[in-house]
């Protein structure tokens, strides 16, 4: 049935296509920027407030550690003018004789020991140490003068001494609190207390805090990652260098200065440093960015510094950013498909109307076909009838072909079927014969013997014409076979051709069960069997081999002789009908034909080989009735 093609005639192309086409154009680059826009507003959302966030936790942590650290500073404060009190200290100042120093020595020691300071020593006021707690090492600062030194400076003009340096004797940093010593309102000498603050880096790092102090010129004096430590956080003036360089404050080591990539001012000691991935102080793979966060330490001119790292917070924005982008690129999807779904609604109302208006039309063209329809109904039936009726009487052909074959076997093997029944004839003939007479004579055993040789030898020649009649009959379509049953029945119909050419067979297979019909599968042995006789008339020793395997859920047996082998045009033409290669009448080309027919018939295959050590293999493949074997051969 043909449908009218201009009803489907496409509409003439319109001026509405161009604010569509300009739609497709500028939409998806729209909806992109707007997504960049506002991913990145969420992610400077995000960071703005994870960062007040952050501050307000740094200002606790910052007021925690930066009091724990004016702690670790005041319990020292009071020890250098706790020596005004000791007699022994200005006994010696006045009269600096050994006796006198020996005792101020070990006096100082014990007190070094107990308060668990770095050092506590006496200097006169010129700076020349007159005794320490440290007078047994090799580094004591014993005799040494340290007049230029700020701390001892400061205190012999009677002002408290406070500095941290680097010691010029061993290189060992410490705090230093220097006293002036008063008797009678005049100074006479200046008591110094060495601290070591690294206990408090110790405790950052076990923290996993990053924090540092600096001083009054900005250098770093104590933190938690040693490779800040003596760096300079705001650049030194040429003044300032020299000044330090002439107190030797710290010594010999190079003040350099830690100079952040990007500074960002936040709020009143709040700032953001970020530092490069390869400088002295960090050594990630990208740059780090930290919150900074200064407080000034009471009673000393120091600050304390806290690093706050932003890169988890920096990471979390990057994902809100993220999901505010996808968030919007979903809505934005979400609208667009659902205004194309209106545009698709409102096209399929427009053409169900059309299809409403061609179904009228369509239905009366059916009405008009349905005459045709059924007179071609009617012929198509008649012809699957005469298709049937041909399969029919194809089949029944091919029964009287298969049975034609059988009979044909029958008939090539009649020769050897007589031979097998004329000996047990001429045998029956003879000992009943001698039966008769040995029983005139009495002889009762000799003629119980020849009676039960009779009645072998009838056995026998029931079995072989059992075995043609079971040959004889007709298969059945569907069935089951034993293999090993059907070797042996081909075997025992074959049996007088092997021995007289003395056949040696070799089976190597499993008796299974095949879905194939018993004597349909003894007919394709027999067929198999006997081409390997004819094959193997010249052969001085002939042999047989029956090999089985199982494979994909068939089973596959090889029937190898040692016979003259097919010639190589031969093989083009095995399974064609009436061919032959054997003489006279001998054969009438129908075996390997109705083998592989058969064969075929069940699901099963029917092939050969040639081995190059010579002979033909014919491998016949059956569906198995089960994996299971029913006995080994």
């Amino acid at each position: 049935m043909k449908c009218d093609p201009t009803l489907y005639r496409a509409a003439p192309p319109s001026l509405a296509v161009k604010p569509r086409l300009i739609r497709h154009l500028f939409l998806p680059p729209l909806v992109i920027a707007l997504m960049i826009g506002l991913g990145f507003a969420g992610f400077w959302i995000s960071e703005h407030y994870g960062i007040r966030s952050l501050s307000e936790n740094g200002q606790r942590q910052l007021e925690l550690h930066a009091r724990a650290v004016e702690s670790e500073i005041s319990k020292y404060t009071y020890l250098p003018s706790l020596l005004e009190l000791e007699s022994s200290v200005s006994t010696l100042l006045a009269d600096p004789t050994p006796e006198h120093r020996q005792t101020v020595n070990d006096y100082l020691e014990g007190l070094n020991r107990r308060s668990r300071s770095r050092a506590i020593y006496v200097m006169d006021t010129t700076g020349r140490v007159m005794a320490t707690s440290n007078w047994r090492d090799v580094d004591s600062y014993l005799g040494e003068d340290l007049s230029f030194r700020a701390y001892f400076q400061n205190a012999v003009r009677g002002q408290p001494g406070r500095f941290y340096g680097i010691g010029s004797t061993n290189g060992e940093p410490g705090y230093y609190l220097a006293h002036g010593l008063e008797e009678h309102g005049k100074i006479i000498g200046v008591a110094v207390v060495k601290v070591r603050l690294e206990a408090l880096e110790e405790r950052w790092q076990r923290a996993r805090l990053e924090a540092f102090v600096s001083d009054e010129n900005g250098i770093i004096i104590l933190s938690s990652d040693p490779a800040r430590r003596l760096k300079s956080v705001i650049p030194l003036s040429d003044e300032t260098k020299e000044k330090l360089a002439r107190s030797l404050q710290y010594y010999w080591f190079p003040l350099n200065e830690l100079q952040p990539l990007a500074r960002e001012r936040l709020a009143e000691g709040e700032e953001k440093l970020t530092f490069p991935a390869n400088s002295e102080v960090e050594s990630d793979e990208e740059d780090i960015s930290y919150l900074s966060q200064t407080r000034p330490l009471s009673d000393t001119p120091w600050n304390f510094t806290l690093l706050t790292p932003l890169q988890d917070l920096r990471r979390e924005a990057i994902n809100q950013g993220i999901l505010v982008a996808v968030a919007f690129a979903l809505v934005a999807f979400l609208l667009i498909a659902w205004n194309e779904r209106r545009k698709v609604i409102a096209t399929r109302l427009a053409a169900r109307e059309a299809l409403q208006e061609a179904n009228s039309q369509l239905e009366r063209r059916i009405t008009e076909r349905t005459t045709d329809l059924r007179a071609s109904n009617e012929r198509l039936k008649g012809q699957i009838r005469e298709r049937r009726q041909a399969e029919e009487t194809l089949r029944r052909a091919q029964d009287e072909l298969v049975q034609a074959g059988k009979l044909a076997a029958i008939g090539q093997m009649s020769t050897s079927i007589a031979h097998e029944l004329n000996q047990p004839l001429a045998a029956l003939r003879t000992l009943s014969g001698n039966t008769v007479r040995f029983l005139e004579r009495g002889q009762l055993d000799v003629a119980s013997t020849n009676l039960k040789t009779i009645n072998e030898l009838i056995d026998r020649m029931g079995r072989i014409t059992a075995s043609l009649r079971s040959f004889a009959r007709r298969g059945d379509d569907k069935g089951q076979a034993c293999l090993g049953k059907a070797v042996d029945a081909a075997l025992q119909l074959l049996g007088g051709r092997a021995e007289s050419v003395h056949l040696q067979v070799h089976r190597e297979f499993t008796d299974v069960q095949v879905q194939i019909d018993q004597t349909r599968l003894e007919q394709i042995l027999v067929n198999l069997i006997g081409n390997a006789l004819d094959a193997m008339q010249a052969q001085p020793l002939p042999e047989l081999w029956l090999e089985g395997e199982e494979y994909d859920g068939k089973y596959r047996l090889r029937v190898r002789d040692n016979g003259h082998g097919i010639d190589i045009e031969a093989r083009k033409h095995l399974f064609e009908p009436f061919f032959t290669t054997k003489p006279g009448e001998q054969g009438l080309g129908l075996g390997l034909t109705l083998s592989a027919s058969l064969a075929a018939a069940t699901g099963g295959h029917l092939g050969v080989e040639h081995p190059a050590s010579g002979g033909t293999t014919f491998v016949l493949s059956l569906p198995l009735v089960s994996s299971t074997p029913a006995e080994s051969i």
